[in-house]
């Protein structure tokens, strides 16, 4: 029978044998992703692994070497969703020379957002990443984590319905990583898809689904419980090793 859960699990990302290459180096390799709406889907792994290079082919900053990739039915890269993908990269991808506010506004201002819904999302945003106090300062002023907080409230102002955020807390005190993830438990729970690459696999675990990642290829999804009863480990780290090394095998 159709109802509420049913329509929860409508696919939103789905890629087919994915594939990314740089010169001789294949970086991501037959990637095979089934991503559902309103879930928080991380991917894990080290340095190198493919993890920020699936992410800029899915957002279209790269294009496949080969394989295919739909956000929202649409193929990528996509063009008439592009208003409802929010996207925060590693590198800093903000204006040092304007200030917190001007930032925010100019990200709301190309989604078209009339002036009373920017503000709102930008008093809420300015509260969850505590930048409440630097509204007026000039991000050349900030510290790493704080501009990393700016990036984060950009890629969020105009509430898109599937988000990706590459290392979103890294160089983030621990109090507010709290905060950061509850943020990301409400997205999920208003039914948005968040898809996040982390190192941390205390955060990892909080994540409905983990795709593994080791040299291009995902080696290991599903539940963090899954993965670690398939490993028989009591930790999601100790599964990752064990994922690694039966792929080497």
């Amino acid at each position: 029978m159709e109802g509420p859960a049913e329509e929860k699990t409508m696919e939103v990302i789905r890629t087919e044998k994915l594939r990314k290459e740089f010169g001789e180096l294949v970086a991501v390799s037959a990637l095979d992703l089934r991503i559902g709406q309103g879930l928080l889907y991380g991917l894990i792994g080290p340095n190198g692994s493919g993890k920020t290079t699936a992410i800029k082919m899915l957002v279209g900053l790269l294009r496949p070497t080969s394989g295919a990739a739909r956000i929202l039915g649409e193929q990528v890269p996509v063009r008439r969703a592009v208003a409802r993908i929010g996207y925060m990269p590693q590198e800093m991808a903000i204006y040092p020379d304007l200030t917190v506010h001007e930032n925010i506004e100019l990200f709301g201002q190309l989604y078209s957002m009339s002036e009373d819904s920017l503000a709102a999302r930008e008093q809420a945003l300015l509260k969850m990443t505590d930048l409440g106090e630097r509204r007026n300062s000039l991000v050349s002023q900030l510290s790493g984590g704080m501009k990393h907080r700016v990036s984060l409230a950009c890629a969020l102002i105009h509430d898109p319905q599937v988000v990706f955020l590459d290392e979103p807390t890294v160089g983030v005190d621990p109090e507010l990583r709290v905060g950061f993830w509850k943020y990301f438990s409400d997205l999920k729970s208003a039914g948005k898809t968040v898809v996040l690459t982390t190192h941390y696999m205390d955060e990892a675990v909080r994540c409905d689904v983990v795709g593994m990642m080791r040299t291009g290829e995902l080696i290991g999804e599903g539940s963090p419980k899954e993965l670690m009863d398939e490993a028989k480990v009591p930790d999601l780290e100790s599964a990752f090793l064990a994922f690694a090394r039966r792929s080497a095998e």
